[in-house]
């Protein structure tokens, strides 16, 4: 997700630079080339889905929580003969706690994209890789974008992603990847009328997870993923980031296994999201509660 600071701070950097910029154009055209090299693969199988899920209690860092956010999301996944493509792009749109715009009645509107290619190891190699709880291994690439309008920080994250992946034999999938972060962001506040040339974080680590189980022979599945970030330097205002814990898991139910339709088309279900020193932002600092949420949501999916 997109980082977001203290609006007043732009005015303080607003001449920062960037460190690397030839590593992050090389690293995008790296992506690039990933994405529309495993796009081009013919996919074994497929799920593609549209989900809405609204909540009350989100957060942002200075602004405050109590936020309401209605979130629209486009997901695709598929496989591939060596391994799986994933995409999903939200639209979040909040209400006027977090503002479009100083004094704006209006709230913001943000899109947030993710793609991760994960190539299994044992299926390249046409090896049977299982070992203990593992059934296999794999590397995982990608990148998240972001763009946001609001009143102080207006996000525009550009993050790359690289890093070995686990496989576990669990009913439905489980997977723990450690990836390498390169991540950048070029704000501009409308507080102050300035704005930061696009700044890089030191390059760190992030141990994440992905999972969705069934829940034995029922129609209800736990679905989620953790991801637990190092600190990435100091930010584009001088501030020392903090390590980030953001665990975002919902409990669904399949509404075609339930007696109304078809199974696997409709579901419904409940969803919480723990995320402490969000994007980085010390909650113990002066961004106060806003970088430390704990939102329950609804959530309903259509997949076809």
């Amino acid at each position: 997700m997109p980082t977001h600071h203290q609006p007043t701070h732009a005015n303080q950097n607003s001449h920062a630079v960037s460190r690397r910029p030839l590593t992050v154009a090389a690293m995008s055209a790296l992506a690039l080339g990933i994405a529309l090299g495993t796009a081009a693969q013919a996919a074994d199988w497929s799920d593609t889905s549209l989900s809405w899920r609204y909540g009350t209690k989100f957060a942002e860092p200075y602004e405050g929580n109590d936020i309401s956010k209605n979130i629209l999301n486009f997901t695709s996944v598929s496989g591939f003969k060596y391994g799986t493509n994933f995409f999903s792009i939200d639209g979040l749109f909040s209400n006027n706690k977090d503002p479009s715009a100083p004094d704006a009645k209006s709230g913001a509107q943000e899109v947030y994209a993710v793609y991760r290619n994960t190539l299994d190891i044992g299926k390249i190699m046409d090896k049977d890789l299982k070992f203990g709880v593992a059934k296999g291994f794999g590397i995982t690439s990608g990148f998240d974008f972001n763009t946001k309008t609001d009143a102080g920080y207006n996000s525009k994250k550009r993050m790359l992603v690289l890093g070995p992946t686990v496989m576990f034999d669990v009913p439905g999938f489980l997977n723990v990847s450690l990836l390498a972060l390169w991540e950048s962001n070029a704000p501009c506040s409308d507080y102050t009328h300035t704005c930061v040339s696009r700044y890089e974080y030191r390059t760190h680590p992030m141990l994440t997870a992905a999972w969705g189980i069934p829940i034995g022979d029922s129609a209800f599945s736990f679905e989620g993923f953790a991801n637990l970030i190092a600190p990435k330097g100091k930010d584009e205002f001088g501030n020392q980031t903090k390590t980030e814990i953001n665990i975002d898991a919902q409990i669904m139910a399949d509404v075609g296994k339930l007696g109304w339709g078809k199974p696997g088309t409709f579901k419904v279900g409940i969803e919480y999201q723990y995320w402490k020193n969000k994007f980085g932002v010390d909650a113990n600092g002066p961004a106060g509660s806003g970088a430390y949420a704990k939102t329950p949501m609804v959530r309903a999916e259509y997949h076809f």
